[in-house]
């Protein structure tokens, strides 16, 4: 057998790497974030992990580009072509609640990044990010036009659908004196997107739709 490349490539050292760069990078942000840190923790050493992902700025670049892979498969497997936009949007809803729920990284992450504003940030939101949004959007504007939503503004609607639950997530470290237990916990979760979902409803059927 060859020596070289092929023979030292082991996936599992890759992807104890990317999960370990995933929780570095949300807690101490990409400049803040170090590489012998991430190796160490990742059970790894620094030269494993140029040899995967190349230098830092190219780690975090695929830390994101693996989350929004994630999740837009997860969505890509929603059909809006079957239901009312009422269970269109309490679908994607759930689906993107639950997303966030397994990926507790993924909106400090998100945050971050939205503040830094980079131009790989960009990138990675559009390709990844932006579908899930228009998903939205036109969801909502579906919703409208068919009476069971009230008119309100789609692009708005978005953002603050999209705000109030990653917030939870955001802050989910400091709300345990408030919560009396860990917010990440099952019941906490299930109790949380419940409130959520109420919410959610509450703010955007149309009178009529409520009855129903």
């Amino acid at each position: 057998m060859k020596r070289g490349r092929k023979k030292t490539q082991n996936p599992a050292t890759a992807r104890r790497i990317l999960a370990a760069a995933e929780n570095h990078f949300a807690a101490q942000g990409l400049a803040g974030a170090r590489t012998d840190e991430i190796a160490t923790a990742a059970r790894a050493n620094k030269a494993m992990l140029y040899y995967y992902f190349g230098d830092k700025e190219h780690l975090h670049r695929a830390v994101l580009e693996n989350l929004f892979r994630q999740l837009r498969t997860l969505l890509d497997d929603v059909s809006l072509s079957q239901g009312t936009p009422r269970e269109n949007l309490l679908r994607l809803m759930d689906r993107y609640y639950d997303f966030l729920a397994g990926h507790p990284n993924y909106p400090r992450l998100v945050q971050r990044e939205a503040i830094e504003s980079s131009h790989a940030f960009e990138r990675v939101f559009r390709e990844f990010f932006q579908p899930f949004q228009e998903q939205l959007r036109h969801t909502i504007e579906s919703g409208v036009k068919s009476g069971d939503f009230r008119r309100v503004d789609a692009r708005h609607a978005v953002f603050s659908l999209i705000g109030m639950t990653n917030f939870y997530f955001i802050a989910a470290g400091r709300f345990g004196h408030l919560f009396g237990e860990d917010p990440l916990a099952p019941q906490a979760l299930s109790e949380r997107k419940r409130a959520l979902m109420d919410l959610l409803m509450h703010g955007l059927l149309a009178s009529k739709a409520r009855s129903r």
